[in-house]
C-alpha cells in the first residue's frame, strides 16, 4: 500500500515537472513572452491543477505566430504625413505601414449612420469587397448586411466574408450556406473542430473591417448586430464608435484583411507584418492602420499606449467596455496622474460582462488614488478609444484588457489630425457629460479576493 501511494506521489510530481517544462520550452523556444501576471497564473495553475491546466496549455496556451526579426535600424526618419514623432518613429520601428494622408475621413458615432455607412460601401464596390467581423447576428443587421453582400456577387463582384468562428457561434448555418450559394466566399476564423492551425484555439480574430475595392474602408468597434446600431424595446442602442475613409488607409486595411483570409486558411505557417504602403496623396486627413496580434513580433498597440502614457503632458481619454489592463500599463497611467496629465477613463456602469465588471474594480481604484477620474456610463458602452493630448487619437476593435492587449487579432486606426482628433475629445466631453463618477471605497474582503482570482484566472490565462 505504501508502495502504491509513493508510485501515486512520485507520477503526480514527474507529471507536474514536465508540465512547467512544456510551459518553459514552450514559451522560450517559441518566443512566447507573457505578461509577468499570466506567467505566474500559468505557473501556479500548472502546479495546483496539472491534469487540467496542462492540456488547456497545449490547447490555448500559444500566443504569437510570428517571432521577432530585429532588424538594426538608424534614426527612423519622420513619415512625410505627420503625426507625433515619438509615436511614428516607433510604430516605425515595429514594422508597420507608415501614416498616409487620405482623400477623406468620417466618423460614426450614431449606430443608424454608421450601418447606412457600411451598406453603401458595400452596394458602390465594382470589382472586390472583403468584410471582417468577430458577431454575424441572426437579426435584422445581420440580414441586411447578408442581403448587400449577395446583391454585390451577383454583380459580379468577388466577395470575402471572414467570421470568427467563437464570436460568429451563433450565426445560423443556414444564413452562411446561402451567401455561399450566392457567391460569397465565407471562411471561419479557427474553428473548434477542423481547424487548420492546431493549438491556436484561444486567438479569436476581433478585428471589424470592411473594404471595397481596396480604396474605401469602414471599421471600428461594431460588430454586425442589432445591438450595435439601433435601439430595441428593452435597452438602448450600445455607445459604439466607427469610421470610414477613403485613400491609403484603406490599402493598409486591404493588405491586413489579405493576410487574415490566409491565416484563416492555415495555408501560411509564419504571417509576417504588413509592407509599409507608400502614402499618395500630400494632403488630406492624416491617419495610420495599427493592428496587432498573434501575427505581429510585437504587442504594438499595447507599447504605443505605454510610449503614450509617458509622453502626455496634458490629457489622456479612454473609453473601454472592459477595463482590464495589464500591470504594466495601470501603473503607466497612474505615473501620468501624477506627473500631473489629466487621465479619464470612460466605461459603462454595467457592461454585458459580469466577471469583466468584477476584474475592473482594482484596476480603477488604483487609478483614483493615483488622481485619474473614472466616469460611469448609464448604457452599455462598447466603444474603444483613446486620445493622447491634442495630437493623437486611437479608435478600433481593442479592448483595455489583456486578451485584447496580448492574446486577439485586433486593430486600431491612430488619427493624427487636428480635426479627427478634436471630434473624438467633443465626443468624449458628450459622454462625460451624462456620465457618474466612479466610487472608489474599498471593498470588503471577500469582493477583493474574487476580484482577484477573476483578474488573474478569466483575463490572464
Amino acid at each position: 500500500m505504501i508502495r502504491v501511494a509513493a508510485f501515486s506521489v512520485m507520477s503526480h510530481t514527474i507529471f507536474v515537472v514536465a508540465g512547467l517544462l512544456v510551459y518553459v520550452m514552450t514559451t522560450r523556444i517559441g518566443h512566447q513572452r507573457r505578461p509577468p501576471s499570466s506567467a505566474i497564473g500559468w505557473v501556479v495553475s500548472i502546479v495546483a491543477f496539472p491534469y487540467l491546466a496542462v492540456p488547456l496549455f497545449l490547447v490555448l496556451g500559444s500566443r504569437k505566430l510570428t517571432r521577432p526579426q530585429r532588424r538594426l535600424h538608424s534614426v527612423v526618419e519622420q513619415p512625410p504625413a505627420g503625426g507625433p514623432v515619438w509615436a511614428t518613429q516607433l510604430l516605425a520601428s515595429m514594422e508597420l505601414p507608415a501614416p498616409a494622408h487620405n482623400e477623406s475621413l468620417v466618423w460614426h458615432g450614431d449606430g443608424p449612420a454608421a450601418l447606412q455607412s457600411l451598406l453603401a460601401l458595400i452596394d458602390g464596390a465594382q470589382q472586390r469587397l472583403d468584410l471582417c467581423t468577430f458577431i454575424f447576428g441572426n437579426d435584422e443587421v445581420g440580414e441586411a448586411v447578408a442581403d448587400a453582400l449577395a446583391r454585390c456577387a451577383q454583380r459580379g463582384v468577388r466577395v470575402r466574408l471572414l467570421v470568427d468562428a467563437i464570436g460568429s457561434m451563433k450565426t445560423h448555418p443556414r444564413v452562411l450556406k446561402r451567401l455561399r450559394k450566392e457567391g460569397v466566399r465565407v471562411r471561419r476564423f479557427m474553428p473548434l473542430l477542423h481547424n487548420p492551425r492546431k493549438g491556436r484555439l484561444n486567438l479569436r480574430n476581433h478585428r471589424k473591417v470592411a473594404v471595397a475595392d481596396g480604396v474605401h474602408v469602414w471599421s471600428g468597434g461594431r460588430n454586425l448586430a442589432v445591438e450595435y446600431f439601433f435601439n430595441q424595446p428593452d435597452a438602448p442602442a450600445w455607445i459604439d464608435l466607427s469610421h470610414e475613409a477613403r485613400g491609403a488607409l484603406a490599402a493598409q486595411a486591404a493588405a491586413q484583411f489579405e493576410q487574415d483570409w490566409r491565416t484563416a486558411s492555415g495555408r501560411v505557417k509564419h504571417i509576417d507584418a504588413p509592407v509599409a504602403l507608400a502614402p499618395v496623396a500630400t494632403e488630406g486627413p492624416c491617419a495610420q492602420w495599427v493592428a496587432t496580434g498573434p501575427d505581429h513580433a510585437d504587442d504594438t498597440v499595447h507599447a504605443l499606449l505605454l510610449a503614450a502614457a509617458y509622453h502626455a503632458r496634458k490629457r489622456i481619454l479612454a473609453v473601454t467596455p472592459y477595463f482590464v489592463p495589464d500591470d504594466a500599463l495601470l501603473y503607466a497611467w497612474c505615473m501620468a496622474c501624477r506627473r500631473g496629465v489629466d487621465v479619464n477613463v470612460v466605461v459603462p456602469a454595467q457592461s454585458n460582462h459580469m466577471l469583466a465588471d468584477w476584474a475592473r474594480g482594482r484596476a480603477l481604484r488604483e487609478l483614483c488614488a493615483s488622481g485619474g477620474k473614472v466616469w460611469l456610463l448609464p448604457q452599455m458602452a462598447h466603444a474603444k478609444a483613446v486620445v493622447i493630448d491634442d495630437d493623437l487619437a486611437l479608435s478600433g476593435s481593442l479592448n483595455l484588457d489583456a486578451r485584447s492587449l496580448f492574446l486577439n487579432y485586433e486593430v486600431m486606426t491612430a488619427f493624427y489630425s487636428p480635426e479627427q482628433v478634436q471630434w473624438l475629445v467633443r465626443w468624449f466631453e458628450q459622454q462625460m457629460a451624462t456620465a457618474q463618477p466612479f466610487d472608489a471605497k474599498q471593498p470588503g474582503l471577500l469582493r477583493d479576493m474574487g476580484e482577484g482570482l477573476v483578474r488573474s484566472v478569466g483575463f490572464q490565462l
